[in-house]
């Protein structure tokens, strides 16, 4: 079978292959962070999708040295569902010097309630932000762990000039559904746009 660029094949006349994935993301809620303490989405995460994806964009601290945070909620009115995760960090100097990729001890938990860092050491210059995703899945399951895979990029123009990748993946080591998600700085307020999207 011969194979081109968009997914489509030639022994097919032009159909969609069989083994490539069809679904679509639904924009389901964008929400903006103005001088903001937290984002919440209570509501929209559910059984109707089996992944949810955030979406980041431009998120700003008013604080410098803040990090991007988030934690889930299990039913109930608080977002304090048991996480155990795993963090690691690519960065690269604008000076080109001293390059590294390394396992973040510090930076993970180990089923904790505790909110969960996916952006460490937020600069608050005027050109300061990160942006990225995080995908979560199967939210809705009542047999089994939850998964969760952020990926977020930034730049500290201040202490260390560099882009900066903080990758996090872990699961809510929970059987109850996961229903909201709700996103803070560890100190200080934000900016920014949030979207939620579910994948069809």
């Amino acid at each position: 079978m011969t194979v081109i660029s968009n997914g489509t094949n030639l022994i097919n006349n032009g159909a969609l292959d069989s083994a490539v994935a069809s679904g679509k993301m639904v924009l389901l809620a964008t929400q903006t962070a103005s001088n903001s303490s937290t984002i919440s989405f209570a509501s929209g995460i559910n059984s109707t999708y089996d992944i949810y994806i955030f979406k980041f964009i431009n998120i700003h601290p008013a604080t410098n040295g803040a990090h991007f945070q988030f934690n889930l909620r299990d039913g109930g009115s608080s977002y304090d569902a048991p996480k155990t995760t795993t963090a690691f960090r690519p960065f690269h100097y604008e000076s080109d010097s001293t390059p590294e990729l390394a396992y973040q001890g510090g930076s993970d938990i180990d089923n904790s309630t505790a909110v969960q860092k996916i952006a460490e050491n937020l600069g608050n210059a005027n050109d300061d932000n990160t942006s990225g995703d995080m995908s979560l899945y199967f939210p809705s399951s009542t047999a089994s762990v939850k998964h969760f895979i952020s990926n977020m990029n930034l730049n500290h123009s201040a202490s260390y000039p560099a882009s900066v990748q903080w990758k996090i993946s872990g699961f809510a080591n929970t059987t109850t559904a996961i229903d909201g998600a709700q996103f803070s700085m560890s100190t200080g307020n934000f900016d920014g746009i949030i979207k939620l999207y579910g994948v069809a």
